[in-house]
């Protein structure tokens, strides 16, 4: 942290971090995201290592998700299959609510916003997989089930901040 004028500044280091599920969006959508914001100048972190099912994040990709400014979740069919995903979400949504002046954009890429708030269809099934494997009360499905209301929630202000930017323009 950095203190200008007797307030705590927070640093970034990338300009975005990108929370994709790879077998979804790797080589299409998130690919050609990457491509466009990186032809654009803004520095963009995106996991390019294959991840092993069942690891917890590492540091590494913690610390690059604290210091992104705008944190991009790329929510496709496959993307509550994934606990590393559902860990990046729940860092994601820490982050934010830290007072850094991080912006979180959810992006539904082929699947219904309500699917994923509510957890039916892949998200529901996704979701009791997680419970036979960890349990249905265990504090890491709560946490993850916890999730799903506040990414909603998130993706009607960057609606409300896209039509504001309308009005501006």
């Amino acid at each position: 942290m950095a203190k200008y004028d007797g307030e705590e500044l927070h640093i970034f280091n990338y300009d975005v971090f990108i929370s994709f599920r790879g077998e979804d969006t790797r080589h299409t959508f998130v690919k050609i995201l990457h491509k466009e914001l990186k032809r654009k100048g803004i520095r963009t972190f995106v996991d390019d290592e294959m991840l092993k099912a069942g690891n917890v994040i590492s540091p590494a990709l913690s610390k690059a998700i604290e210091e992104s400014m705008v944190l991009i979740i790329v929510l496709s069919k496959n993307y509550a299959s994934s606990t590393w995903c559902l860990d990046e979400l729940v860092k994601i949504l820490e982050c934010s609510r830290r007072g850094n002046q991080q912006l979180v954009y959810p992006i539904f890429y082929h699947v219904e916003p309500s699917h994923v708030r509510h957890q039916k269809g892949k998200y529901g099934e996704a979701m009791a997989a997680h419970e036979k494997k960890y349990g249905i009360n265990s504090d890491r499905i709560r946490t993850w089930r916890s999730t799903f209301v506040p990414v909603w929630n998130h993706r009607l202000k960057a609606n409300q901040f896209r039509e504001q930017t309308k009005v501006t323009k």
